[in-house]
């Protein structure tokens, strides 16, 4: 389970029992932590903890803000300095060397667009939005807080602001922030006001579908949820293909010819071809050559087999081009020395991550420099 939907099934569980929650973010980094600009935590009034905000070093300092905020019925922005090796706030010292913005803010659930319902529509759909939380680093001032959810289109606003040129420039920012599909970090200046804005794009999770359902497709589907990705299984036997063996997944019982019509396919959406089958998987195959937004396509087996595709397909006159090559990884996964069901799955799964992200493949010792880019991380001046 993804780190939001967890947050947002705690919340629904403290709503029902009456319980009130605050929510923990991470809005700005400056420097190296182990998590970046966008962690959450919700805190409950009786210190029930989900998701992090650090590797552990920070929540038990956090559970304190928290419950004192949730008191105090105020958002409270908070900073913790883990270069500072004497601070006996932080403890682990896990030696990070950063400093890191915490904006914490009680939950009123009479508010329609609080922090944790924009989080909600931003998790439920289907295209990338832009979350916006204010915040003044003057810890003195008022704390915005999480207030804005902007979609790709105009119209797509979800929340306001009571300053008419903050929220117009926000709109803006944060449009270009969805085109970019990164991160944003504004300083917005008025003559009465300087403020802080963090943006972040929240995509929705890739969409993995192992067309197989055999004993390896069980492995490969466990691990992916663990990732927070969205699976489904399609194959043509209901003795494999059904609930009993892949409980938590889209289970889709169908003929090759028919597969794409109870899958919606976006450009995060992959495919693996794993039924065994030879004839299952080339009658895929042709399906997915004509849709042009799968980033990937895996076929499962040696490379013969994918060369006999390649002239079967030739002697039906269809032609692969550059850019359907491309996106076909034959033989599927990274080359990790796997051979149990659940190494070729992790090969499998970390080539589908490396071209989602379009990462180039190596040991991070290999680096020069900082692991994530930092680029992104320092604050735009904007001025209203």
């Amino acid at each position: 389970m993804r780190e939001i939907e967890a947050i947002l099934s705690s919340y629904d569980e403290a709503q029902k029992k009456g319980n009130q929650c605050v929510l923990a973010t991470v809005v700005h980094v400056e420097g190296s932590s182990y998590r970046a600009a966008g962690a959450r935590m919700l805190v409950d009034e009786y210190g029930f903890m989900t998701g992090a905000i650090s590797g552990g070093c920070l929540e038990g300092d956090a559970l304190r803000k928290a419950l004192l905020a949730l008191d105090q019925h105020k958002s409270k922005l908070i900073t913790y300095d883990t270069s500072d090796e004497d601070d006996a706030v932080i403890g682990a010292q896990l030696g990070c060397n950063g400093i890191i913005q915490v904006l914490f803010e009680p939950i009123d659930p009479e508010q329609s667009n609080n922090p944790i319902e924009l989080l909600r529509k931003a998790e439920n759909d289907d295209q990338p939005v832009a979350l916006v939380s204010i915040f003044n680093l003057d810890k003195s001032k008022h704390q915005t807080g999480t207030t804005v959810l902007v979609g790709n289109k105009k119209e797509d606003i979800i929340g306001r602001l009571n300053d008419q040129a903050l929220y117009k420039k926000i709109k803006s920012v944060a449009q270009n922030a969805l085109e970019k599909q990164t991160d944003h970090f504004g300083e917005y200046q008025s003559a009465d006001e300087t403020q802080n804005a963090f943006i972040e794009v929240i995509s929705p999770p890739p969409r993995l579908v192992l067309v197989g359902a055999g004993n390896d497709s069980q492995v490969i589907s466990k691990m992916a949820e663990v990732l927070g990705w969205d699976i489904t299984v399609a194959d043509g036997r209901p003795t494999h293909a059904n609930k009993n063996r892949f409980n938590s997944c889209q289970v889709v019982v169908t003929n090759p010819g028919e597969i794409l019509e109870n899958i919606r396919i976006n450009e995060k959406t992959v495919f693996v071809l794993m039924t065994h089958n030879y004839n299952y998987d080339m009658g895929v195959l042709k399906l997915l050559l004509k849709e042009e937004q799968i980033p990937y396509i895996g076929i499962l087996g040696p490379n013969k087999k994918y060369q006999r595709m390649l002239d079967d397909l030739k002697a039906e006159g269809i032609t692969l081009s550059d850019q359907q090559s491309d996106k076909i990884y034959a033989p599927v996964g990274l080359q990790l020395g796997a051979e149990t069901p659940a190494e070729i799955g992790l090969s499998i799964l970390s080539e589908i991550q490396a071209v989602l992200t379009d990462s180039e493949v190596r040991s991070l010792r290999e680096l020069e420099g900082a692991i994530h880019d930092k680029e992104n991380r320092e604050f735009e001046v904007i001025e209203l």
